[in-house]
Protein backbone atom coordinates (compact mmCIF):
# COMPACT_ATOMS: atom_id res chain seq x y z
CA UNK A 1 0.00 0.00 0.00
CA UNK A 2 1.78 3.57 -0.74
CA UNK A 3 0.31 6.83 -0.35
CA UNK A 4 1.61 9.93 -2.11
CA UNK A 5 4.56 12.39 0.39
CA UNK A 6 3.76 15.19 -1.70
CA UNK A 7 1.72 16.99 1.03
CA UNK A 8 3.52 16.24 3.68
CA UNK A 9 7.09 18.19 2.42
CA UNK A 10 4.73 21.15 1.53
CA UNK A 11 3.81 21.12 5.47
CA UNK A 12 7.25 21.61 6.59
CA UNK A 13 8.49 23.70 4.12
CA UNK A 14 11.13 21.49 2.99
CA UNK A 15 11.98 18.92 0.21
CA UNK A 16 12.43 15.41 1.38
CA UNK A 17 13.87 14.57 -1.96
CA UNK A 18 16.14 15.93 -4.14
CA UNK A 19 16.25 15.55 -8.16
CA UNK A 20 19.37 14.36 -9.52
CA UNK A 21 20.95 13.11 -13.15
CA UNK A 22 20.41 9.65 -11.34
CA UNK A 23 17.26 10.10 -10.32
CA UNK A 24 15.60 11.59 -6.81
CA UNK A 25 17.52 10.97 -3.71
CA UNK A 26 16.86 11.32 0.02
CA UNK A 27 17.53 15.31 1.14
CA UNK A 28 19.72 15.29 4.55
CA UNK A 29 16.11 16.54 6.00
CA UNK A 30 14.82 13.19 4.75
CA UNK A 31 17.72 11.13 6.23
CA UNK A 32 17.65 13.17 9.20
CA UNK A 33 13.50 11.64 9.58
CA UNK A 34 14.34 8.47 8.50
CA UNK A 35 17.16 7.99 11.57
CA UNK A 36 14.44 9.50 13.95
CA UNK A 37 11.60 7.03 12.77
CA UNK A 38 13.69 4.19 13.34
CA UNK A 39 15.26 4.67 16.36
CA UNK A 40 10.75 5.46 17.36
CA UNK A 41 10.55 2.17 16.18
CA UNK A 42 13.22 0.65 18.14
CA UNK A 43 11.22 2.15 20.96
CA UNK A 44 8.19 0.55 19.96
CA UNK A 45 9.59 -2.22 19.79
CA UNK A 46 11.19 -2.46 23.32
CA UNK A 47 7.55 -1.08 24.61
CA UNK A 48 6.24 -4.64 22.61
CA UNK A 49 8.72 -6.50 24.37
CA UNK A 50 7.99 -5.29 27.79
CA UNK A 51 4.35 -5.82 27.47
CA UNK A 52 4.73 -9.55 26.60
CA UNK A 53 6.84 -10.18 29.28
CA UNK A 54 5.01 -8.07 31.93
CA UNK A 55 8.06 -5.81 32.90
CA UNK A 56 10.03 -3.46 32.25
CA UNK A 57 12.89 -4.61 29.82
CA UNK A 58 15.54 -2.51 28.61
CA UNK A 59 15.90 -3.81 24.93
CA UNK A 60 17.40 -2.23 21.65
CA UNK A 61 20.80 -1.30 20.15
CA UNK A 62 23.39 0.87 21.00
CA UNK A 63 26.60 2.11 19.43
CA UNK A 64 29.80 3.03 21.74
CA UNK A 65 32.84 4.22 20.25
CA UNK A 66 35.95 4.43 22.06
CA UNK A 67 39.67 3.18 21.63
CA UNK A 68 41.03 0.20 22.12
CA UNK A 69 43.13 0.92 25.36
CA UNK A 70 39.58 2.00 26.95
CA UNK A 71 37.92 -0.77 25.71
CA UNK A 72 40.23 -2.95 27.30
CA UNK A 73 41.52 -1.74 30.44
CA UNK A 74 37.82 0.10 31.51
CA UNK A 75 34.76 -0.82 29.32
CA UNK A 76 35.03 -4.25 28.99
CA UNK A 77 34.98 -5.14 33.08
CA UNK A 78 32.46 -2.59 33.65
CA UNK A 79 30.23 -4.13 30.92
CA UNK A 80 31.09 -7.84 32.79
CA UNK A 81 29.31 -6.03 36.03
CA UNK A 82 25.85 -5.27 34.71
CA UNK A 83 25.47 -6.42 31.05
CA UNK A 84 24.68 -9.51 32.33
CA UNK A 85 21.70 -7.82 33.62
CA UNK A 86 20.29 -6.57 30.30
CA UNK A 87 19.98 -9.56 28.16
CA UNK A 88 17.88 -7.63 25.79
CA UNK A 89 20.14 -4.99 25.32
CA UNK A 90 22.62 -5.36 22.34
CA UNK A 91 25.96 -3.05 22.31
CA UNK A 92 27.73 -2.37 19.14
CA UNK A 93 31.50 -0.95 19.71
CA UNK A 94 33.54 0.55 17.77
CA UNK A 95 37.62 1.42 17.96
CA UNK A 96 37.14 4.43 15.11
CA UNK A 97 37.04 7.93 15.13
CA UNK A 98 32.84 7.88 15.02
CA UNK A 99 31.48 11.36 14.91
CA UNK A 100 28.81 11.20 17.86
CA UNK A 101 27.20 14.46 16.55
CA UNK A 102 27.06 12.76 12.77
CA UNK A 103 24.92 10.46 14.66
CA UNK A 104 27.29 7.33 14.09
CA UNK A 105 27.25 6.60 17.30
CA UNK A 106 24.92 7.09 20.38
CA UNK A 107 27.97 7.30 23.16
CA UNK A 108 31.46 7.91 23.46
CA UNK A 109 34.45 7.30 25.71
CA UNK A 110 36.59 10.07 25.15
CA UNK A 111 40.04 11.23 27.22
CA UNK A 112 39.67 15.05 26.60
CA UNK A 113 39.64 17.98 28.27
CA UNK A 114 37.33 20.28 26.00
CA UNK A 115 34.20 17.54 25.38
CA UNK A 116 32.14 19.38 22.82
CA UNK A 117 29.84 21.85 24.42
CA UNK A 118 26.82 20.61 21.50
CA UNK A 119 27.30 17.14 23.67
CA UNK A 120 25.79 16.13 26.69
CA UNK A 121 28.25 13.92 29.05
CA UNK A 122 29.72 13.38 32.09
CA UNK A 123 33.17 13.62 33.54
CA UNK A 124 34.20 10.43 34.89
CA UNK A 125 37.45 10.58 36.05
CA UNK A 126 40.28 12.53 35.77
CA UNK A 127 43.15 10.37 34.02
CA UNK A 128 47.50 10.40 34.87
CA UNK A 129 49.93 9.20 32.64
CA UNK A 130 52.80 7.19 34.05
CA UNK A 131 56.35 5.65 32.29
CA UNK A 132 55.99 1.83 33.29
CA UNK A 133 57.75 -0.99 32.18
CA UNK A 134 57.32 -5.50 32.98
CA UNK A 135 61.04 -4.53 34.83
CA UNK A 136 60.50 -2.40 37.88
CA UNK A 137 63.80 -3.16 38.53
CA UNK A 138 65.11 -0.90 35.76
CA UNK A 139 67.16 2.16 36.17
CA UNK A 140 64.11 4.75 36.73
CA UNK A 141 67.65 7.40 37.04
CA UNK A 142 68.23 7.53 33.49
CA UNK A 143 64.97 7.25 31.05
CA UNK A 144 67.06 8.35 28.00
CA UNK A 145 69.14 5.18 27.99
CA UNK A 146 65.76 3.03 27.81
CA UNK A 147 64.47 1.47 25.00
CA UNK A 148 61.22 3.34 24.28
CA UNK A 149 57.88 2.68 23.00
CA UNK A 150 56.24 5.19 21.52
CA UNK A 151 53.10 6.36 19.46
CA UNK A 152 53.89 6.88 15.90
CA UNK A 153 53.29 9.78 13.72
CA UNK A 154 49.62 9.49 13.39
CA UNK A 155 49.23 11.03 16.99
CA UNK A 156 51.86 14.14 17.02
CA UNK A 157 49.92 15.58 19.28
CA UNK A 158 49.19 13.17 22.04
CA UNK A 159 50.13 14.48 25.97
CA UNK A 160 52.84 11.38 26.09
CA UNK A 161 54.56 12.05 22.97
CA UNK A 162 54.70 16.48 23.49
CA UNK A 163 55.90 15.15 27.23
CA UNK A 164 58.99 12.70 25.75
CA UNK A 165 59.80 15.53 23.20
CA UNK A 166 59.93 18.18 25.97
CA UNK A 167 61.26 16.29 28.49
CA UNK A 168 63.64 13.82 26.36
CA UNK A 169 64.52 15.72 23.52
CA UNK A 170 67.41 13.29 22.19
CA UNK A 171 65.51 9.83 22.70
CA UNK A 172 64.28 8.24 19.80
CA UNK A 173 61.94 5.43 20.18
CA UNK A 174 62.88 1.79 19.22
CA UNK A 175 58.93 0.96 18.87
CA UNK A 176 56.38 3.05 17.42
CA UNK A 177 52.75 2.14 17.43
CA UNK A 178 49.69 3.24 15.72
CA UNK A 179 47.84 3.06 18.70
CA UNK A 180 48.12 3.27 22.54
CA UNK A 181 46.85 -0.27 22.63
CA UNK A 182 49.48 -1.20 21.33
CA UNK A 183 52.18 0.31 22.75
CA UNK A 184 50.67 -1.21 25.95
CA UNK A 185 50.85 -4.73 24.39
CA UNK A 186 54.49 -4.10 23.60
CA UNK A 187 54.81 -2.61 27.55
CA UNK A 188 53.50 -5.60 28.44
CA UNK A 189 55.85 -8.02 26.75
CA UNK A 190 59.20 -6.56 28.45
CA UNK A 191 60.83 -5.15 25.33
CA UNK A 192 61.25 -1.40 26.86
CA UNK A 193 59.01 1.44 28.53
CA UNK A 194 56.21 3.22 27.54
CA UNK A 195 53.95 6.19 29.19
CA UNK A 196 50.53 5.13 30.03
CA UNK A 197 47.55 6.22 31.55
CA UNK A 198 46.74 4.81 34.87
CA UNK A 199 43.56 2.94 34.34
CA UNK A 200 45.70 0.61 31.96
CA UNK A 201 48.57 0.29 34.78
CA UNK A 202 45.63 -1.02 37.29
CA UNK A 203 44.08 -3.15 34.44
CA UNK A 204 47.41 -4.64 34.10
CA UNK A 205 49.88 -4.93 37.46
CA UNK A 206 52.76 -6.19 35.34
CA UNK A 207 53.01 -3.09 34.44
CA UNK A 208 55.25 -1.24 37.28
CA UNK A 209 55.42 2.30 37.05
CA UNK A 210 58.99 3.72 37.07
CA UNK A 211 58.21 7.61 38.66
CA UNK A 212 55.81 10.04 39.51
CA UNK A 213 52.55 10.85 36.67
CA UNK A 214 53.81 12.37 33.95
CA UNK A 215 53.61 16.57 34.64
CA UNK A 216 51.30 18.75 32.32
CA UNK A 217 49.87 15.08 30.85
CA UNK A 218 46.41 15.06 32.90
CA UNK A 219 43.02 14.22 31.27
CA UNK A 220 39.76 13.35 31.54
CA UNK A 221 37.65 10.37 31.12
CA UNK A 222 34.49 11.66 29.61
CA UNK A 223 31.01 9.78 28.69
CA UNK A 224 29.51 11.86 25.96
CA UNK A 225 26.49 11.37 23.97
CA UNK A 226 23.45 13.48 22.15
CA UNK A 227 20.72 15.28 23.76
CA UNK A 228 18.00 13.49 21.34
CA UNK A 229 19.16 10.33 23.02
CA UNK A 230 18.05 11.17 26.38
CA UNK A 231 14.47 10.04 25.28
CA UNK A 232 15.71 6.20 24.70
CA UNK A 233 15.23 4.31 27.52
CA UNK A 234 18.43 1.86 26.05
CA UNK A 235 21.16 4.63 25.83
CA UNK A 236 20.21 5.94 29.08
CA UNK A 237 20.39 2.75 31.04
CA UNK A 238 23.63 2.16 29.47
CA UNK A 239 24.88 5.55 30.30
CA UNK A 240 23.61 5.30 33.86
CA UNK A 241 24.96 2.31 34.52
CA UNK A 242 28.69 2.74 32.70
CA UNK A 243 28.89 5.75 34.20
CA UNK A 244 28.30 3.93 37.68
CA UNK A 245 30.53 1.22 36.88
CA UNK A 246 34.01 3.88 35.37
CA UNK A 247 33.25 6.48 38.62
CA UNK A 248 33.39 3.69 41.19
CA UNK A 249 36.53 2.30 39.86
CA UNK A 250 38.17 6.02 38.61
Amino acid sequence: MCRPVRPWPRELGVALFEKSRRGYEPSETARALAEQAERAEQALDAARVALELGKQVVSGTVHLTCTDAVLGSLLLPALARFMPSYPALELVTSNDFSNVSRRDADLALRLTNEPPEHLVGRRLAKVSYWVCSRDDGQDRSDLARQSWIAPDEAMPEHATALWRLRELPGVTPNYRCSSMYAVAQLARAGVGVAAQPDFVLRAHPELKALGPPLAGCDTELWLLTRPDCRALRSVQTLFEKLSEALMSHG
